[in-house]
């Protein structure tokens, strides 16, 4: 493989990694076993039918959890410890036969940064979106974004086996809509979650300023207190 294709494949890896991670290894392993790709040495036992095995059963847990509204985001928040170590692992793996001239320790300590870095971008995008969908009554959200994610993950491994520069040009596309979406997901689920915490709080700010009816004096020993123009007539003041 050659440069470009090379770090299409550590990108691209970590990028759908954190997205469905045993989706991207069934994907790169049987690529690699139908002959479509030739994976570098140190992915080649993503090759194994033993891993492949274990990833197609897990893919398709995530396939039905990822569908049902609250066990999708708690799902996520399993993954968040396995998807982003997997993705720098992915990344590290990609290039571990590349010779970029800095010395092998220090190109794996950067691979694994910044493969855990993209990983850990797309997973919390992921996993605020979904968060931020689960706040909607209905179900059916949650099985479009599913799909949607899946599609994601196939097509972008689609482009770094086939069509690498293609590839950088949409991660690129998703690095500035991460840099404006994502700020703006967590801060609606801070907001939800915030008034979820403290309903009070809602109920204080809904009636910080109440409806008051006008309070005039209207000539002696008159008040009107209905705010309708109404008038109530009240005994004179007692001249003593």
């Amino acid at each position: 493989m050659g440069l470009i294709e090379t770090l299409a494949l550590g990108m691209g890896g970590a990028w759908a990694s954190g997205i469905n991670l045993y989706g991207t290894v069934v994907v790169l392993g049987m690529m690699d076993n139908f002959g479509l790709i030739t994976l570098p040495p140190d992915l080649q036992i993503l090759t194994s039918w033993w891993v492949l095995c274990f990833a197609v059963l897990f893919y398709l847990i995530e396939f039905v959890a990822d569908k049902i509204p609250f066990v999708d985001s708690v799902w996520d928040a399993i993954h968040t410890f396995i998807r982003i170590p997997a993705g720098a692992l992915l990344a590290a793996g990609a290039i571990s036969g590349l010779d970029t001239g800095m010395g092998e320790d220090i190109q794996t300590i950067m691979a694994l940064l910044v493969g855990g870095t993209i990983a850990a971008g797309s997973h919390f995008t992921k996993a605020g979106s979904r968060a931020a969908i689960n706040a909607s009554p209905e179900p059916v959200s949650n099985s479009i974004a599913s799909v949607t994610e899946d599609v994601a993950v196939f097509g972008a491994l689609y482009t770094v086996a086939f069509h690498p520069v293609v590839f950088f040009v949409l991660f690129a596309v998703f690095v500035l809509l991460l840099m404006w979406l994502v700020p703006k997901i967590w801060r609606f689920i801070g907001d939800v979650f915030g008034n979820a915490r403290h309903p009070a709080t809602a109920y204080r700010q809904a009636h910080a300023h109440p409806h008051t009816p006008n309070v005039k004096s209207i000539g002696t020993g008159k008040i009107n207190l209905s705010g309708t123009g109404n008038t109530i007539n009240l005994p004179p003041d007692d001249p003593k």
